[in-house]
């Protein structure tokens, strides 16, 4: 599967049925609407998403970058928010491009390092990012303290480059 990734304002239309796909999934999971602690992401605090699509134009993947006041975790310090690849599309190796691709604009941003929250119902998307590099952190802002929630991190001095399908 061949695929391209462009970033798109957070609000976009592909964007926003991609999100609200991931939300349904989501809440069959945990079995209730009510599994993300804080304040859910919006395009005033997300200014970098991406969007995966692959030969036919369709969207299939997205992700996007909020950048964390320096409080939380200290400065240069962006979340993934919205990580997400539909079924279809998972195993093809596009989920990987859309986070290189989000790595690669936290640097052009200027951030130091990357967060992220997943929860205790998806071991996939656990999985996933452990294979990537990343490691488990402290809860940390909002999930804290949460029963459901597991983050981790990533330091960006040494991003893998992707192929040209990115």
């Amino acid at each position: 599967m061949r695929w391209t990734i462009t970033t798109v304002p957070f609000d976009h239309p592909d964007a926003d049925r991609l999100r609200r796909a991931q939300r349904q999934e989501l809440d069959a999971r945990y079995g209730t609407s009510d599994h993300e602690p804080g304040v859910p992401p919006t395009a005033a605090d997300v200014p970098v998403f991406v969007l995966a699509r692959d030969e036919h134009g369709s969207a299939i993947a997205c992700g996007g970058l909020r950048p964390l006041p320096d409080h939380v975790l200290g400065d240069g310090v962006v979340e993934v928010k919205r990580m997400y690849t539909a079924p279809s599309a998972r195993g093809t190796g596009v989920a990987t491009a859309v986070l290189r691709r989000l790595e690669r604009e936290a640097v052009r941003a200027g951030a130091g390092s990357v967060v992220l929250e997943t929860g205790t119902a998806q071991p996939d998307a656990i999985r996933f990012y452990e294979r990537e590099g990343y490691t488990s952190i402290p809860l940390f802002g909002a999930y804290a303290g949460s029963t459901n929630s597991v983050c981790f991190g990533r330091r960006l001095d040494a991003v893998p480059e992707v192929s040209a399908a990115d």
